[in-house]
């Protein structure tokens, strides 16, 4: 962990914190709550033990779980982007590049990711949902990144074997599968991040001098 585990007391009170506020459906409450258990206990803890279980206890079964759903979502999101920001300074991207797979609505843990990055002052090119595996491949081209996350929430965006095809196509590139969609292995060059701590981490770690240039070849064709 990058962060002490919060107490089992904590999470408690956190939990029906941000329960209740988000029954009332009070987003901004929620984001407050969020923005307060990050700067105590760190955004690992507060999105591994906190957000992560309460998110996945939510099945939106009736349509108001499904308001309760999107008043949590969309308060946890805004305070995670809102943690550890500065007007007007932008953190250097890092050579890491985030984004959700193609035709992915959500990717919560993308923000949650790029919080903690910043909380380790480090930056990151956050290119939100749904990104067309071709848009990824010029992204990358235009970037040049020394890793790429690609967050999947269901199976049905998370395609194990066009990640490890992409992965292929940048054999110099750190490709990395996030959340729950990769039901299937993701096999070597890919790899599957299946914690936060675990992803900060694959971000952080130094790229080699060989790693920094990696993008210097011919075009690679869209599929």
């Amino acid at each position: 962990m990058l962060t002490e585990p919060m107490p089992a007391g904590t999470v408690e009170i956190a939990y029906k914190q941000v329960s209740l506020a988000a029954e009332d459906l009070d987003g901004n409450a929620v984001a407050t709550l969020v923005l307060e258990v990050a700067e105590d206990w760190g955004v690992p803890a507060l999105w591994e033990q906190v957000c992560r279980p309460m998110l996945a206890r939510l099945r939106g079964r009736t349509a108001a779980e499904v308001a309760v759903e999107h008043a949590l979502s969309e308060g946890v999101r805004v305070g995670l982007d809102v943690y550890r920001r500065e007007p007007g300074r932008s953190l250097p991207t890092g050579g890491v590049l985030l984004a959700g797979a193609e035709k992915e609505a959500h990717c919560l843990g993308l923000h949650a990711l790029a919080a903690a990055l910043r909380e380790q002052g480090r930056g990151c090119l956050h290119l939100g949902p749904a990104l067309p595996w071709s848009a990824l491949t010029s992204a990358v081209y235009r970037a040049r990144p020394h890793t790429v996350v690609l967050w999947s929430q269901t199976p049905v965006t998370g395609r194990a074997y066009r990640l490890v095809r992409f992965a292929r196509d940048f054999p110099r590139l750190r490709v990395y599968g996030a959340g729950p969609g990769w039901i299937e292995p993701l096999t070597a060059p890919a790899a599957h991040l299946d914690s936060l701590p675990t992803a900060v981490a694959a971000c952080l770690a130094v790229a080699t001098r060989r790693d920094a240039h990696h993008i210097r070849y011919g075009s690679v064709p869209y599929r």
